[in-house]
């Protein structure tokens, strides 16, 4: 986690009284959005009537396959925006009213009955999985059809792709595949021209030895989707793309990049997700797990949410409050009020993204008790998140989290 100066943004208050308050604003303005929303029903009930036709929100509107087809680009070019797309045909079944899931690794799955325990978690709340495509490893978790992955010797036998997007649908549970892009020390090792090198030639790789891909090279954009069109093809829902960044440790100051390094690096980054939601085309939802600190301050690694939202239909900012520094957000001890750091975390993102992007962050489910896990994903009811997913590397989670928010 990338550190830097301290921002005291924030008064200090009282977090139970400040709850409290919130609480009651949420209701508030959820009684406010269902009056909007009866008065829209009225209004298109009288359009049609009067054989009107209503232009989508924000001018959106769905693109056919053939026009999603992304042109050929030279290295250094721009990519032309795409307008993100909401009515998505007969791709993805509809996205949950909120998304309560989990993440699950292909590992995992590879434990007797382990897939069958996280769908009975449907009985809890549980109604969206989260599972890897392509780790942090390089690890590709199934047997895809993509060349280069073989090449690198990247696919595993974890998991049958179709077969278990078939049984995760089956039970009526939204299915997002998590592509880790740039940290790739299989390929890099396999394809040193694809990785950052060093002065030397040799492949630079972060202070735990892992190697990355150059975000310049448009090969390595290519690589990536490859594997996304092959998740879609079996069924996943929605393509999560991680570590959609520059590297943040390691002797970075040494890190080369070949090709064409004259975009800035928000800009790289925003290209190629413009290049992904071209390719995939309109019916493929698309999200991008981003750093929580990333709508707080520039970390210098591409991250621009405000940028990146144009782009994707979700963004999940990574809010766990134990990688917080003290201090930041405003927050003397983040870890310690762990409700609060992702309810601030939050308030920033949306300032840079509005409302058309949808945020769905990951909530920290390790070393906590699940009193302050919950008050994690109260934090992100109480502004406006579209849900919120669960994170713990050891696939443990708490079920209690998961249930539905109170009505009224």
């Amino acid at each position: 986690m990338v550190r830097g100066p301290v921002s005291m943004l924030y008064p200090s208050l009282d977090p139970n009284e400040r709850f409290r308050e919130r609480r009651r604003s949420a209701r508030r303005r959820k009684r406010q959005r269902r009056a909007i929303a009866l008065g829209v029903l009225l209004l298109g009930v009288f359009a049609l009537a009067g054989g009107m036709t209503l232009a989508t929100k924000g001018g959106k509107r769905t693109t056919s396959p053939a026009a999603a087809k992304a042109p050929k680009v030279s290295p250094g070019a721009t990519v032309p925006a795409v307008p993100k797309t909401t009515a998505r045909g007969a791709g993805p079944r509809a996205l949950p009213l909120e998304v309560r899931g989990i993440h699950v690794t292909g590992p995992l799955l590879t434990l007797p009955g382990k897939l069958d325990g996280y769908l009975a978690l449907t009985s809890s709340g549980l109604n969206t999985i989260e599972l890897d495509v392509k780790d942090e490893g390089g690890i590709v978790n199934y047997e895809a059809d993509v060349p280069l992955a073989r090449l690198a010797g990247a696919t595993r036998p974890y998991y049958d792709a179709a077969e278990v997007a078939r049984k995760i649908r089956a039970k009526g549970i939204y299915l997002i595949g998590r592509i880790v892009v740039f940290q790739d020390p299989l390929l890099a090792r396999a394809r040193p021209d694809l990785a950052i090198r060093r002065d030397d030639g040799s492949v630079w790789a972060t202070s735990e030895g892992l190697g990355w891909l150059n975000p310049y090279d448009r090969r390595t954009w290519g690589y990536t989707v490859a594997i996304a069109k092959s998740a879609v093809k079996a069924g996943f829902d929605e393509i999560m793309f991680d570590y959609v960044r520059f590297p943040t440790d390691g002797d970075i100051e040494n890190a080369r990049y070949t090709g064409s390094t004259t975009q800035p690096r928000p800009r790289v980054i925003e290209d190629f997700l413009q290049y992904a939601r071209r390719q995939l085309g309109p019916n493929v939802r698309i999200s991008a797990a981003l750093f929580g600190l990333a709508a707080t301050r520039d970390m210098g690694i591409g991250q621009v949410p405000r940028l990146i939202g144009r782009h994707v239909d979700a963004i999940a900012p990574m809010a766990y409050p134990a990688l917080y520094g003290s201090g930041e957000l405003g927050i003397e001890r983040p870890s310690r009020q762990p409700g609060e750091t992702v309810f601030r975390t939050l308030a920033d993102f949306r300032q840079q993204v509005g409302d058309d992007t949808l945020l769905i962050p990951w909530i920290q489910d390790w070393s906590y008790s699940p009193d302050l896990v919950r008050a994690q994903v109260e934090g992100a009811r109480l502004q406006g998140a579209k849900g919120f997913l669960l994170w713990n590397a050891e696939g443990i989670y708490t079920a209690s989290a998961l249930r539905p928010a109170p009505s009224g």
